[in-house]
Parts: structure tokens; C-alpha cells; sequence
């Protein structure tokens, strides 16, 4: 299957006083398009820079980086900005909803920018809460609905406008267990049952077991990169 996603010899340096401190080092991946891919290491191992490099929010500094068919390292940030909101959807761990507007208005914000009616975009809402199985509490407000059951908004918010990746960092750091396990069969049936293609930074071995494959980075480098037994 071809790649979607595609690091040639990609280095992220940031200054830090007088150093260089290079995040990523000479990096080469590629993710196939509808994989699921879980991303580990210990802290500081580059796995946010990675996420952060594939969401187009931010660029390498060497390399050659393409992700849905553009090279992401030669955009300006206008373009890179067009980019993000046709081909990435951004799950966080900590939901990032706006808390006084109700469930289907919050996944609704990425349709606002787009020249689709009122009518076209509800539709479109209705069908996200729909996949996520909180068509019921569209008229909740975050502060109204569960851990588990915003990060289910979130995840609507993030496929509402059909992206090409979504971007999941920790996205389950802040549920219980059994919320969690939820939100992980959530995003293994987007990717299995609606062929998204997930890049998700975890911690949790568990987590990671739902994925098809993983990938572990240490000091800014590809160490191991495995297919885990089937959950």
C-alpha cells in the first residue's frame, strides 16, 4: 500500500543558548495510508516533535518530509496552514473543547471556514456523533458530559471534515481504564472499519497493543518498529 507519510533523513534542531540540540536525528519513516500506528519512547524522546512535524505544525529543519502527497518541509505557513485543515484531525488528551457551546457546536467549529450551509454542516454533525455514539448529547455542554464522552466529541470534531490522518496525542492520558479501552475500540474502528489512517503518541503499552504496528523512538532516532499480536 503506498505511504502516506513519508520522513527522509529529517532533522529537528532547536537552539538552546548557544547549542544546537537536534530532537530529531537523520529520521526515515514511512506509514502506509489506513495504518494505525502507536508511537513510544520516554519522555523527551522527540515523540511530540514527531507528532507535531506530521499535523503541519511545525517543519523540519533538514529533510524531506510528505504527508498526503505535499512536501510539508518547502510550504509557508499559510500554506501549511491550508494544508493542516484539509488533511489532519487533532485528537489531545485533554479534550481542547469549548466549554460554553454544546457538543454538536463544538464539532461543527472546523466546518465554519468551509462554504457549506448551516443545513449541510448540522447534517454533517449529526452523522460524526452519529459514528462516535453520542448522537443523544449533542445539546451537552463539555461540563455536562463524562471524561470519556468528551473525548468521544473531540474525536467527532477531528473526522468532521474527513482528514486524511488524525493526530492522537495521549488520548487517553486523562480517562479511567475502562473509558480508555472505549476511546482505543473508538479509534481501532475509524481506522479498521472507515480506513483512517491514525498516528497516536501513547505511553501506555495497552494502548499501544490496539495499533497495528509501533514504533519506539529514543534521542530523536527509530530504534524498533513492530507489529504487535492482535487485540
Amino acid at each position: 500500500m503506498a505511504a502516506v507519510l513519508s520522513f527522509s533523513d529529517v532533522s529537528k534542531l532547536y537552539r538552546r543558548g548557544r547549542e544546537e540540540v537536534a530532537v530529531l536525528d537523520h529520521f526515515s519513516l514511512e506509514i502506509a495510508a489506513k495504518e494505525f500506528v502507536a508511537i513510544m519512547g520516554p519522555s523527551g524522546s522527540g515523540k511530540t516533535t514527531l507528532l507535531n512535524l506530521i499535523g503541519g505544525l511545525d517543519r523540519p529543519t533538514t529533510g524531506q518530509l510528505i504527508v498526503a502527497g505535499e512536501r510539508l518541509d518547502q510550504l509557508s505557513g499559510t500554506e501549511l496552514a491550508h494544508w493542516r485543515a484539509r488533511h489532519v484531525g487533532f485528537v489531545f488528551q485533554l479534550y481542547n473543547l469549548m466549554p460554553t457551546i454544546s457538543a454538536e457546536r463544538n464539532v461543527e467549529l472546523p466546518l465554519l471556514l468551509t462554504s457549506l450551509s448551516a443545513r449541510e454542516r448540522m447534517l454533517r454533525v449529526a452523522a460524526a456523533l452519529e459514528l462516535v455514539g453520542l448522537l443523544d448529547r449533542g445539546k451537552h455542554k463539555p461540563g455536562e458530559l463524562s471524561g470519556g464522552q468528551q473525548q468521544r466529541v473531540a474525536i467527532a470534531r477531528a473526522i468532521i471534515a474527513d482528514p486524511t490522518i488524525l493526530v492522537c496525542d495521549e488520548p487517553t492520558g486523562d480517562l479511567d481504564r475502562h473509558s480508555a479501552g472505549e476511546i482505543l475500540e473508538l479509534l481501532r474502528s475509524l481506522n479498521q472499519d472507515h480506513g483512517k489512517t491514525i498516528v497516536m503518541v501513547t505511553h501506555d503499552p495497552k494502548a499501544a497493543e490496539f495499533a497495528s504496528r509501533q514504533l519506539h523512538i529514543d534521542k530523536g532516532q527509530l530504534i524498533d518498529a513492530t507489529a504487535p499480536a492482535a487485540a
